[in-house]
């Protein structure tokens, strides 16, 4: 029974935690390119978009030539800015696109 009860308090805990909206760069070494994006939860944005790439299943064509052609050792993700968790939804993705144009634009970089 403790078992059970330490699953249980550890599935509340995965649910109540918060989340952590930013915005975050690609940057492939090789190149310099640097593509800037945004997510509601950039703590985990990483491992999904590293998956996609090695699947050769990401939307953008430039990103995933890029990796196809340079491979994964030359590029990092990298978080830019992080937003208070206290926003309203409404105020998180205004703020999202805000500063991820502002983070591409100062950058010179591509919007994904």
């Amino acid at each position: 029974m403790p078992h059970h009860q330490s699953r249980r308090a550890l599935l509340a805990a995965y649910k109540d935690r918060k989340t952590v909206a930013g915005v975050f760069a690609v940057v492939c070494t090789a190149t310099g390119e640097v593509w800037v994006g945004r997510s509601s939860h950039i703590e985990n944005h990483r491992n999904g978009l590293w998956f996609a790439l090695r699947h050769s299943g990401y939307p953008r064509p430039d990103l995933q030539s890029a990796w196809n052609t340079h491979g994964e050792e030359n590029f990092r993700f990298e978080g830019l800015d992080h937003l208070s968790p206290d926003l309203s939804r409404l105020e998180r993705d205004g703020e999202l696109k805000r500063r991820a144009a502002l983070w591409s634009a100062g950058l010179q970089a591509y919007a994904l």
